[in-house]
């Protein structure tokens, strides 16, 4: 019997839409047939003799009149099972003006001006009624019909929020047949009257939905809005979810619907990255828009998480082009189709570069003339830089300073240098490459740049934590243990990070572009940093399982040149500036010598081609004397340097 109903039920919700040209015919014949009725009413009442003829003549002058307003208003156009207030008022807009326009020629042709108000007034009254009641019942009818198909929509769904944007995904789940989900009611942290509803589901505070089991025990899932959800809800929420196994799910904004960042526009299970503990970073997009606009933009380490997620935000502005810049073929060659697909106006070229390679970059500048340059190509994974420091320097100090001193010759506009809260008090070499990058960025603004009266280039560096997503994150590593059914390794249970998610770092690259007048380092307020430990623990229980139990956390001990806790700032050598943006800070660095440590750094490029490891990790512990190796090989050096001092002490 139940499949027999689903069978019926099916067939309706598959019914065709009916044509623009049968809804248009049908209100035709609505407004024949109520005129019909009303001038047989009012004659009846009058006890007046009908005649054909006066009759024909104004029922085709209604007839035409309607078709013509019906026309103008597109009354036709909306589809039946979901008509709306919106096309009640056209309707109404179209038949009032209808018979307007009818009552003036029929009082200067008939002059009976009593009698023809009265019938034009009744013909108004019903045909609004008529045509609107069918549209109403033509939808409330298919409303009922899918109330019926409860056999698929199985899982009583809670929704987190009571704005637009929930509402809007109210609409969306309870319209799609092939969703599996059935609305509960809605989650308010307003102060209302709870016995109020919405869309005829009861709405819940957020203080009775954390303090009341009773209504878990008939929820089997919550959807959420992550960019609408207050920081200190998310860990309650996760809790919540996984004390009572119910499924967490995720929606996009409704800002990413209109702007098409989620193309897919799917519900889908929450990741970590809609769990962080703190609000996302804005940015000013139209500011940003107007700087880049009719500029041609050069992005090294194009086909990297970083560098692709800056170009495909850069994609929205109207720029002169975009060089994709990299040295690994097929990732760039991935890019490419991405933005062939999506993008397809947006002019690009793709250039297979490498950033150490001083020719090939000076070939791309002087071929395209690029005005802006976001600088992402680096080698950025600790344990292997550790092993391999003559690497480190060749593409994070070289690489750096070749396509500077580039953009100093070919007097581009913008230099945007992506570095990392690892170059803060560094603890190995990928930290302290990237800090004796940023020192050669500080050098050329306090120092080559003024010197050779070169119209003002603005350098600029960027500082991130760890980015969420990135190739070589905890996040896929974690997945993939998950998947395998553990264990998941953790390098030491008290090890804390900072994180952001790609889209929030590239659009502080772009913010930084855009804010900065030249020699800033910006930093970014990232809130609380995080456990590694209790990320792993959230991921474990988002996919349903428990930590311990059915997945087990073991700990690998830190890995060489790792730090327990990373640092955004020097405290001692660095102080914070405000910025126009309530997350983006300055920070201002105490000079350095340059002119001992310039000529120390063109020492160590020499060194890195034919010295061994020790001898350059030693150089460059003289560049970066905060550089204080952990876990590593290199601590030898940091113990000789501590016996000499207090030997000459």
């Amino acid at each position: 019997m139940q499949q027999t109903m689903r069978k019926y039920v099916d067939k309706i919700l598959s019914l065709p839409y009916l044509s623009k040209k049968t809804v248009f015919l049908a209100d035709i014949v609505c407004v024949t047939v109520i005129f019909t009725i009303s001038y047989s009413m009012c004659y009846s009442l009058a006890s007046r003799t009908v005649y054909l003829r006066p009759f024909a003549i104004r029922l085709a002058l209604c007839t035409i009149l309607s078709g013509i307003f019906f026309f103008l208003f597109s009354t036709y156009r909306g589809v039946l099972r979901y008509s709306s207030f919106r096309d009640s008022m056209r309707i109404f807009l179209s038949l009032l003006c209808a018979n307007i326009v009818f009552l003036a020629i029929t009082l200067y042709v008939f002059s009976d001006f009593l009698f023809s108000t009265i019938l034009i007034f009744l013909n108004f009254i019903l045909g609004f009624t008529l045509i609107v009641f069918g549209r109403m019942l033509v939808r409330l009818s298919f409303d009922y019909v899918k109330r019926i198909n409860v056999s698929k929509k199985n899982m009583p769904l809670l929704i987190f929020g009571t704005k637009s944007t929930q509402i809007s995904l109210a609409i969306m789940i309870r319209d799609n047949k092939y969703l599996p989900y059935s609305i509960a009611g809605f989650i308010s942290s307003e102060l209302r009257n709870m016995s109020q509803k919405i869309m005829n589901y009861p709405i819940y505070s957020k203080k009775e939905f954390f303090s009341n089991a009773a209504l878990f025990q008939h929820v089997r899932a919550l959807l959420i809005v992550s960019e609408e959800l207050e920081p200190a809800d998310k860990p309650l929420l996760l809790e919540k979810c996984a004390q009572y196994n119910i499924e967490l799910l995720s929606a996009p904004s409704l800002d990413d619907w209109k702007t098409g960042k989620n193309k897919a526009r799917k519900i889908d299970k929450v990741r970590i990255e809609d769990l962080l503990g703190r609000a996302p970073i804005h940015t000013d997009i139209e500011s940003i828009g107007n700087s880049l606009k009719d500029k041609t933009i050069l992005i090294t380490g194009a086909a990297g998480s970083i560098g692709s997620e800056i170009v495909l935000q850069l994609c929205q502005f109207d720029v002169k082009m975009l060089l994709l810049c990299d040295v690994a073929e097929t990732p760039l060659h991935q890019l490419n189709l991405e933005l062939q697909d999506n993008y397809p106006n947006v002019k690009t070229q793709s250039l297979i570069a490498d950033v150490r390679n001083y020719d090939r970059m000076k070939s791309i500048f002087e071929q395209y003339q690029p005005q802006y340059i976001y600088h992402a190509a680096a080698y950025k994974h600790v344990p292997l830089m550790e092993q391999q420091p003559s690497e480190a320097v060749f593409a994070n100090v070289l690489g750096t300073k070749n396509v500077a001193d580039l953009a100093i010759k070919h007097q581009a506009e913008c230099f945007v240098m992506i570095s990392t809260d690892k170059a803060v008090n560094p603890s190995n070499v990928m930290g302290a490459s990237k800090r004796i990058a940023e020192i050669y960025i500080q050098y050329l603004v306090h120092h080559r740049v003024a010197k050779e009266n070169k119209p003002s280039i603005r350098f600029i560096t960027t500082r991130f934590g760890n980015v969420l997503g990135s190739n070589g994150s905890v996040i896929p590593l974690f997945t993939k243990q998950i998947e395998a059914g553990g264990p998941v390794t953790v390098t030491h249970p008290e090890i804390y990070r900072f994180f952001m998610t790609i889209s929030e770092a590239c659009n502080l690259v772009l913010e930084a572009s855009n804010l900065g007048k030249g020699g800033e380092i910006f930093s970014f307020d990232m809130g609380e940093s995080v456990k590694i430990k209790d990320m792993a623990e959230s991921m474990i229980r988002l996919s349903g399982l428990k930590p311990y139990k059915d997945i087990d956390i073991i700990y690998t001990g830190l890995r060489p040149g790792e730090k327990l806790y990373e640092e955004l700032l020097y405290d001692d050598k660095e102080k914070i500036l405000p910025t126009r943006h309530e997350k983006i800070m300055i920070s201002v660095l105490t000079e350095c010598n340059y002119e001992r440590i310039i000529p120390l750094l063109f020492r160590l490029l020499e060194m890195a081609s034919y010295s061994d490891r020790m001898e350059i990790v030693k150089l460059m512990k003289e560049i970066v004397p905060e550089f204080i190796s952990q876990n590593s090989i290199y601590t030898s050096i940091d113990d000789e340097t501590k016996t000499k001092k207090r030997i000459f002490a």
